[in-house]
């Protein structure tokens, strides 16, 4: 039971997209018809500026946070640490509350995992420094990093589950990252 309120709880924080509420409140504005209709941090920032971009990020980063340390308080293991992650980035990404239309999920991994494993993040973020001045771009470097997680679940001596949950993690982001990803490996040409 403790397990499925933890995993119930977590969706539901997703909900919360930090993005949505920002915009209603502070700029009486729906983001989700604004810029390219993304609730996240990447297009509050380029409609609202800056301090949009950070709370946002700050905002959505904390709920996966939350979802990973309420999991470590719990003392349920590190795959269902993993599992509440997904859970509140699913939440985020298909909001029930928000008619399934949710952001892409990136800061709440982010936060998620500097959460999990902050030795596991920092090995994430090399990966990402690494290959953003051969890549030109965010979007590939940091999901190139996204691709090599559960390898580095492996290398850290996590157990299988953690790397099955590490997977299914992983091929959240890459799946919302679809459009940017076909786009980006293959530009239509002019």
């Amino acid at each position: 039971m403790t397990l499925i309120l933890l995993l119930v709880g977590s969706y539901i924080l997703g909900n919360m997209l930090t993005g949505s509420i920002i915009s209603n409140y502070y700029y009486k504005k729906d983001i989700r018809i604004e810029g390219s209709g993304n609730p996240g941090a990447r297009n509050a920032g380029r409609v609202f500026g800056k301090k949009a971009f950070i709370a946002t990020f700050i905002g959505d980063a904390a709920k996966g946070a939350l979802a990973v340390c309420a999991a470590k308080w719990l003392e349920v293991g590190a795959a269902m640490e993993l599992f509440a992650l997904l859970a509140v980035t699913l939440g985020h990404v298909l909001p029930l509350l928000m008619k399934f239309r949710g952001g892409m999920g990136v800061s709440t991994f982010i936060g998620g995992m500097l959460a999990f494993n902050p030795l596991l993040f920092a090995v994430f973020a090399g990966v990402f420094l690494v290959f953003y001045p051969f890549l030109k771009s965010f979007t590939l470097a940091g999901l190139s990093a996204v691709l090599l997680t559960p390898i580095f679940v492996l290398v850290f001596l996590y157990e299988f589950p953690v790397f099955i949950a590490s997977c299914l993690l992983s091929g959240l982001l890459l799946f919302t990252h679809r459009s940017d990803l076909k786009q980006k490996l293959f530009p239509e040409k002019s």
